[in-house]
Parts: C-alpha cells; sequence; structure tokens
C-alpha cells in the first residue's frame, strides 16, 4: 500500500529502522482507524470538492493558458513532533530578530558593510536596496513584521534553512485554507493528537500592529494587493475577510498631507496600517519605479512621516538573496553574540573570487541561483546538467560572478500522499513564518505551508506544478483554543462602524449589476427569438421586425445581418452564431454578445470577490465556463442546431436565476450592495423602455404572438394571464408592464426601486444621491387613460403618443443617472463633496 522513500531521503513516514511507522504516523493511523484507512478515496474526493467549493486558486505561470486552476492540496498531513517544533520554533524567532536588526543597520548606521561583514554589492548594489528609505524609522521600531521561512529536512534528521521572503511573503492564507479543509476530513485525529492552532498567532499580529499602529487600537488596517491576476490573489481575498480588513489596490489610496487615504463613497477615509502584498519596487511610482500602476504616489513620505506602519517595511529586498545565507553566522555572532541555533546550507556567493574559485569544481553536487530573483535568471540543480551544460553555466559564472550564488544540494524528505490507490513519498519543503506580535518581538505560527515537488522530480515549488499540504504541529501539552471570532473589547465599537466601500468596489458592484441584468435580458430575448423564428407557426411580418430591432439594440447580432422579415434562417444562425464569448470563435458575432456579458459579469466579480460568499462565486465562475463550454459544443454543429442553443440558454438562465438570488437574499445591505441593486435597475429601465417603444414602432403588440413576445420579455407571462386570461388589449398592458408597483418588471417598480435606492445611498454615501433620484420620472404622475390611450395618425396607423413619450423619459433618465453616478462616485469628478475623515 505504500512505497519507500527514494534512496537518500529521509522517510518522513517510517521509523529509524525502515520497516515501521514512526511513533506520530502510528498515532495517526491508530486515530483513522481501519474504516478510516479504507475510506481514503471518498475523504480525497470530499477534500478536493471542497477546494472547488472554497474558490481556492493559484494562478501556475508555467501553465500555457494562464488561468487560475484550483489550488492543489493533499490529502496527508506533514506531521512535526516536539522536538522538531522546538527546534525550528527557536531558530526561526532567532533568525526573525536577525533580520530584524540587519535592516535597521542596513538603513542606519551600515556597520555590517563598514565592518565588511556583509559586501557593499549584496547591499548598495542590489537593485531591491531603496536608498529612499535610508535614516527612515519605522514605526513602533519593526522593520519585519512579517517574515517567512524555507525550511528542508535533511537524511540526518536536522533542519536547514534554504531561503528567506521577507518582502511580501505568500501562504499565510492557504495555509489556513489547508487547515481547515484536512482537519475536516481527519477531525478525530486532529482532535486527538493534540494538533496547535492557529488562530492565536493570527489574533498576536493583528494586536501587535494596533499596538505600533499611529492610531493604536483604533488604527484602521488595510491589506493592499496587486489585484485580481495576482497568482496569489485568492489568499489575498481570504485574509482580508478572516483578519475583518478592508481589501484595497493601490488606486483605493491616496496621500494628502503626508497621511494616506482610503477613496470611498463617503469621501476620503484614513489608513492606519497597510500590510503588503506588493513587492518594495512597486509601492511607490513617484520615488521607486516611475510605471508602477500598483503603487501609491506618495507613500515613501507617509512613511518617512511616522503617519503609516508598513508591514514590511520597504527595503528587505536584499535579505532575500540566497547569497546573504552565507553571511549570517558570522554576523549572528557579532549582532546577537549567538550562533545560529537553526543553520543554512552551505552557500557560496561568487561574487567573492576565493568562493568562486572553490565552488566551480562543486556545481554537480549544488544548487546554481541567481543571487539577485528579480534578474530574470534561471535556478539549475547541478546533477540534472551534463558535462557540458556545466561548463556552461561555468563559463557565465566566471564572466558575470556577482549574479550567481551556489548552494549546496540537500535530498528533502520526502512525505507520504495518497494518490488514489496507494501512498507515495514526494520531496517536500516547510515554510514557515515568523508573525510580530508587538515591538521588536515575535512568535513562529505552529505549523506551516508544505509543498511537494511532483513524483521525480527535485524541486518542491508551486510555481513548476507542485501541490501543497498541511502540517500539523504536536503540542505537548495544552491545545490554544483561541478564536478571532471571540469578543474583544472593541467589539461594541465596531458594531457601530460600518465596513468602508472603496470607490473601486462600488463600481464593480455597479457594473456587476449592470452585466447581472444585461446577460438576463440578452438570454430571456435570444430564447424568446429562437422560440419565435423555429415555431411551427409562421410569425407576422410585424413581429419578426420587432426581434429584428430589439436583437440589433441589444447586440445579439451585428446591424449588417439581413433582417428575420428577409430570411428566418440567416437571422436565426446570425443570432446563435452571436452567442459566443470568443471573438476568434467562428461563432462570434458581437462584442456584447450573451458570452461576452457572462464573462464580464465573472470579471467585474473578481475585482470585488472578498465580498461575495464562496456559493456566489461558483455560480459566476460556473456560469460563463458553461455557457462558453456549450457555445463551442455548437461550433461543432456547423447547422448551429437550435435545440443545444435552447438547451445553453435554459442552463444559462437558471445559473442567473441563482446569481440573482445570491445577489437579492445573500448581500449585506451596505453602499455597495445598493449601488450593485441601482446598476441593475438601470440596466432594466432601459432595456425595457426601449423594448416596449420598439413594439410600438413596429406595431408588433396588435399580432397576438407578438404580444405575447413583449409580455415574456418583461417576464411576466404568468402573471398577465392570470390577471387577464385572454385579453391581449392596451390597458392591460400598460396596467401590468407600466404602472403596477408590485410587479418587478413593471417600469413603476423599476423606478420606485431606484429611488428608494439613491434615497438610502444619500444617507450612507453623499446626500448628493437623493438630488439624483428627482431626475427620475415620478409614477405618481403616471396616468393609465392617458398612457394605454391612442391617436390615429396620417398613415392611418394607431400611436401612442403619451406613452412613447414616456418610455423615451424613462431610457433617456436611466442612461443620465448611470452618468451622473459615474462622475459622483467612480471618478470622483465633484471634488466640492471630498471630505477627510477624522
Amino acid at each position: 500500500m505504500s512505497v519507500p522513500a527514494d534512496p537518500g531521503h529521509l522517510d518522513r513516514l517510517r521509523d529509524a529502522s525502515g520497516h515501521g511507522l514512526s511513533p506520530l504516523w502510528s498515532q495517526f493511523v491508530e486515530h483513522v482507524g481501519t474504516e478510516g484507512l479504507a475510506d481514503l478515496n471518498r475523504r480525497n474526493h470530499n477534500l478536493q470538492r471542497q477546494v472547488r467549493d472554497n474558490g481556492v486558486t493559484y494562478n501556475v505561470y508555467a501553465d500555457a493558458s494562464g488561468q487560475q486552476r484550483p489550488w492543489a492540496l493533499d490529502l496527508f498531513p506533514m506531521l512535526l513532533g516536539t522536538s522538531d517544533w522546538a527546534q525550528i520554533e527557536a531558530g526561526v524567532l532567532q533568525r526573525a530578530k536577525l533580520l530584524n536588526a540587519m535592516m535597521a543597520d542596513l538603513y542606519g548606521p551600515r556597520e555590517l558593510v563598514q565592518r565588511a561583514l556583509l559586501p557593499a554589492a549584496l547591499v548598495q548594489g542590489h537593485p531591491g536596496y531603496l536608498r529612499a528609505m535610508q535614516g527612515v524609522t519605522p514605526v513602533g521600531g519593526t522593520w519585519l513584521h512579517i517574515v517567512a521561512f524555507d525550511l528542508a529536512h535533511g537524511p540526518d534528521g536536522r533542519w536547514w534553512v534554504i531561503g528567506q521572503r521577507t518582502q511580501a511573503p505568500s501562504g499565510l492564507g492557504y495555509l489556513l485554507e489547508n487547515r481547515i479543509a484536512v482537519a475536516r476530513q481527519f477531525p478525530k485525529a486532529f482532535s486527538a493528537m493534540k494538533v496547535q492552532r492557529l488562530a492565536s498567532s493570527y489574533r498576536a499580529l493583528m494586536d501587535g500592529i494596533k499596538s505600533m499602529a499611529p492610531e493604536g487600537e483604533d488604527a484602521r488596517i488595510a491589506l493592499l494587493t496587486p489585484g485580481p491576476y495576482n497568482e496569489t490573489y485568492f489568499e489575498h481575498a481570504y485574509l482580508a475577510r478572516y483578519l475583518g480588513l478592508t481589501l484595497v489596490e493601490g488606486n483605493d489610496l491616496t496621500v494628502r498631507d503626508q497621511r494616506l487615504y482610503l477613496k470611498t463613497l463617503k469621501g476620503l477615509e484614513p489608513v492606519h496600517a497597510l500590510i503588503k502584498r506588493v513587492d518594495d519596487e512597486w509601492l511607490d511610482p513617484l520615488e521607486l519605479r516611475a510605471d508602477s500602476a500598483l503603487g501609491i504616489p506618495g507613500l515613501l513620505q507617509v512613511l518617512r512621516a511616522g503617519n503609516l506602519l508598513l508591514a514590511n517595511a520597504p527595503g528587505s529586498a536584499p535579505l532575500e538573496s540566497s547569497a546573504l545565507l552565507g553571511f549570517l553566522p558570522a554576523i549572528s555572532r557579532h549582532m546577537l553574540g549567538e550562533e545560529l541555533s537553526l543553520p543554512s546550507l552551505p552557500t557560496w556567493w561568487c561574487g567573492e573570487d576565493a568562493a568562486l574559485r572553490e565552488v566551480l569544481p562543486l556545481l554537480k553536487d549544488g544548487v546554481i541561483k541567481p543571487t539577485y530573483p528579480s534578474s530574470g535568471l534561471d535556478t539549475a540543480i547541478g546533477q540534472s546538467l551534463n558535462p557540458r551544460e556545466l561548463d556552461e553555466w561555468a563559463g557565465r559564472m566566471v564572466r558575470h560572478p556577482d549574479d550567481y550564488t551556489v548552494q549546496a544540494w540537500l535530498p528533502l524528505s520526502q512525505t507520504p500522499t495518497w494518490t488514489g490507490d496507494r501512498l507515495l513519498p514526494r520531496s517536500s519543503l516547510l515554510r514557515v513564518f515568523a508573525l510580530a506580535d508587538g515591538p521588536q518581538s515575535w512568535r513562529v505560527l505552529p505549523g506551516g505551508l508544505v509543498r511537494l515537488a511532483p513524483r521525480g522530480q527535485l524541486m518542491a515549488s508551486m510555481q513548476r506544478g507542485g501541490s501543497s499540504a498541511d502540517c500539523w504541529v504536536d503540542t505537548g501539552g495544552e491545545v490554544d483554543t483561541t478564536s478571532l471570532l471571540q469578543s474583544a473589547p472593541s467589539t461594541l465599537a465596531l458594531a457601530h462602524h460600518k465596513r468602508p466601500v472603496t470607490s473601486r468596489a462600488a463600481e464593480n458592484l455597479f457594473w456587476l449589476g449592470r452585466y447581472t441584468e444585461r446577460a438576463e435580458n440578452g438570454v430571456r430575448l435570444a430564447r424568446i427569438a429562437l422560440d419565435h423564428l423555429g415555431g411551427e407557426e409562421p410569425s407576422s411580418r410585424a413581429l419578426l421586425g420587432w426581434l429584428s430591432a430589439i436583437a440589433v439594440e441589444n447586440a445579439l447580432v451585428l446591424p449588417d445581418v439581413p433582417a428575420a422579415e428577409q430570411s428566418v434562417r440567416v437571422f436565426a444562425r446570425a443570432l446563435m452564431a452571436g452567442l459566443s464569448p470568443d471573438p476568434g470563435s467562428p461563432l462570434h458575432g458581437s462584442s456584447f454578445s450573451v458570452g461576452f456579458n457572462l464573462h464580464a459579469l465573472r470579471q467585474a466579480a473578481t475585482q470585488v470577490r472578498d465580498r461575495l460568499s464562496p456559493e456566489h462565486w461558483n455560480l459566476i465562475e460556473h456560469a460563463d465556463a458553461e455557457f462558453a463550454s456549450d457555445c463551442m459544443a455548437m461550433a461543432a454543429d456547423a447547422e448551429y442546431a437550435t435545440t443545444e442553443a435552447m438547451a445553453a440558454l435554459q442552463n444559462a438562465s437558471e445559473r442567473l436565476a441563482a446569481i440573482t438570488g445570491a445577489q437579492t437574499d445573500r448581500m449585506v445591505r451596505d453602499s455597495g450592495w445598493r449601488l450593485l441593486s441601482v446598476g441593475r435597475h438601470i440596466e432594466r429601465l432601459i432595456t425595457l423602455s426601449r423594448a416596449l417603444r420598439l413594439a410600438l414602432e413596429h406595431h408588433s403588440l396588435d399580432d397576438p404572438s407578438g404580444f405575447e413576445a413583449v409580455v415574456a420579455l418583461f417576464d411576466s407571462t404568468i402573471t398577465f394571464h392570470a390577471m387577464y386570461q385572454q385579453r391581449r388589449d392596451m390597458v392591460a398592458l400598460v396596467d401590468l408592464l407600466v404602472m403596477d408597483r408590485d410587479n418587478p418588471r413593471s417600469l413603476a417598480w423599476v423606478v420606485q426601486t431606484l429611488r428608494a435606492r439613491l434615497a438610502k445611498l444619500s444617507q450612507s454615501a453623499t446626500p448628493q444621491d437623493a438630488v439624483l433620484a428627482q431626475g427620475l420620472p415620478d409614477p405618481d404622475a403616471w396616468v393609465l387613460t392617458e398612457l394605454s390611450g391612442w391617436e390615429r395618425h396620417k398613415d392611418g396607423q394607431r400611436t401612442h403618443s403619451a406613452l412613447q413619450a414616456l418610455l423615451d423619459d424613462c431610457e433617456a433618465a436611466a442612461a443620465d443617472l448611470s452618468d451622473e453616478i459615474t462622475r459622483l462616485h467612480f471618478s470622483h469628478a465633484d471634488q466640492r463633496r471630498q471630505s477627510l475623515g477624522a
């Protein structure tokens, strides 16, 4: 059932004899039980389903598709005993303290360089050394609040440091998701083995940041992300939600008077602490990279003024260089008066002539790494190179010695993984985190993120197709039961502090609503059109004219397609071709097709993913992916079968109904949600007003099938026939589709809802929103007899001038409202309303 570890690698599953299980794995198997071991495939299936359902993703650069894909998580955790963890914990705490002291020196007295304990080329010569930070003292006196260390377990049982991350370490969100997912599969073992929990460390980090931030306990903390296209965006949103932080991008923030502010619907609100997931060089386009669209102009000036705690402080890139590891033992003796308790792998920086000469003959047994990670140079494992390749590498190192560092090769310990029928060992690396819990004080998160190399490969890297595992640490005592959900002294104050809605989030929520409504309208209209175009009874010219006009208006077909009156077959084929979201597809007909709108809906949702439940996000993702797949299946059919198209539209309609339910019933009614609702109803008012106006122009309401088609587009067929049976006159139609304030598809209901949403926005966002409501038509002034009345036109046709005028007013008012909301809330064109929060 299990395969032993490869020769030369530590086997974490077996004991020293190599025949029995290790003590920890014996406990695990005992608590899982015989029945549990026989049930591993079901548990693994549940685990992978949970990862998919929670929307846990990671973008692999090596993936040619460039698409985010489900996070790879193995069923079995790595198990660590008390002795192993004691060694790791002591070593990591010592190193966190040392690296923080080094940062203070590098941007202060630079004693390490002056005493030649660290080569100047690895400091001032490093592209990540920020001269703009020279002389800066960070708020709270702590430079590094989150430090990650990559550890390897050697064949001799010793733990070795092979790398460290200080700029924007990733993994804190993924390891938390790993813990929750894996612990659910083995609840008995997790409890019985007294695995130390994680929440207290996250709480300590937040408490530590607040204790050092300028505003103390009342500090507003945000998490800065590069955005949804970053490979680890999922964990940015996950961490922000778990820690109760505002997730922000660079353009959500602005600097005024050497202070940092968040752009919200209410104006500018202060930010006192920022946890960054953006590398240093992108933080401030004024002083660092001028081409950065991820940072905040003037951010470094805010730091120098002491008005912001930034975790971590900028400028730590030199500490991430592999070359630094070789100098740390001497630096530790100098700065701490201590030997390093957790050793680094032997490391040679080739910029020193003696080190280069020493390491060149050893390349076959080493790992060649770039000295400066941002240089773009590759990493090579010596034993995977042939003699010619080794000579080529040696030549490059001789020509540019400063650019290369060589590290000794260490066979990684191998931990058991489940493949579906047996246990297979895979090489593993453990990333552990030191979190600052106060000034000059850190604690180690108990556990970490395990990265697993693909079977048969030497490197454990997520970017190279690796996977992950949880890490369980045996406490050897009591389990800490701290929870971030526990009440705190400031809970009452927090209850009165509403979550801010950033202008960027508000804009994306607004368009999330519009694209949801636009997709629903497109799907409903396409179904109505195909149903009438392919029906057994021939449709009237009036109905065909209306279908052609409304399809063009809603971008379901291109304007140059022959109208349905000219060729029903050609028009139907063009309509089905226009459903596709892919501009390169032979089916593609419009940049605003149903498929385009579903994809745009997903893109808007991606920008506000931290505000959506996993179920809501999954519905959106599946609606887009499934419709695209259905369109590809249709492309294989030269006849573009109507049956297949109708089935695809039916499936999309059901998904959109569920998405609408999630938006209506499962989102908090804050200002962001109100803008989402406003977006939906603006779109509904424009579409329905225009559709009814075109129906009047084409006189399709005079035809029974045309009358039914218009009622169906308003999604009111059942209600109409329940109220009016088989009557098809203008009084009945205007009463239900225009005047009825209980019908969510009537124009009066839409207008009164928009007015109500704007009134609420004026209380929570800006007073100007109430003024915007005045630009909408007033349903109280609408009179049924006037709107349903008609006059005889000179050509003999009946006209409904009062109703047509109202429909034109509704469409124009909705378009104007969209422009005004954009100006007021998204572009901040009206600077008079801007205020600075206290």
